[in-house]
């Protein structure tokens, strides 16, 4: 392994190293660079987002390239939920809207499991979304 293919910080968490982990997913969601937030996974990474299911970094490219061209000027809040050893467990919100205009605000859990070297191995998400109008945004800036 490589040092770039080491995530600080590595499992198993503390309530500081979980929150820093939390942090550091917010910042790279919210550049919404697909290549960047892609490496935090493993490269046999398995995810289910929804009704989807992924498996390995290019499917997880792939997915979020898509997601971003199609839910604008996203913007995200992760809230740590709970840790353990090598577990973090977030619940989150996020805002976008899409091309005809309408914002949504979308609401989830995910489950985290991390490899010995911070990255993340498996992804759980749950989410739900709700129209808004723009004036009702939470996530501005």
């Amino acid at each position: 392994m490589t040092a770039d293919a080491v995530r600080p910080p590595l499992p198993p968490f503390t309530e500081e190293s979980a929150l820093a982990k939390v942090q550091a997913a917010e910042d790279a969601w919210n550049g919404r660079d697909p290549e960047r937030v892609a490496l935090a996974y493993t490269e046999d990474s398995v995810w289910r987002n929804r009704d989807r299911f992924l498996s390995g970094r290019a499917e997880i490219r792939a997915f979020l390239a898509d997601k971003w061209r199609r839910e604008l000027d996203y913007r995200l809040r992760k809230e740590l939920w709970a840790y353990t050893g090598n577990r973090i467990s977030v619940r989150f919100e996020y805002e976008w809207h899409d091309t005809a205009g309408q914002w949504w605000r979308s609401h989830g859990n995910e489950q985290w499991e991390f490899d010995p070297d911070g990255l993340m191995r498996r992804r759980e998400a749950s989410i739900n979304d709700v129209p808004i109008a723009a004036s009702e945004r939470r996530l501005v800036g």
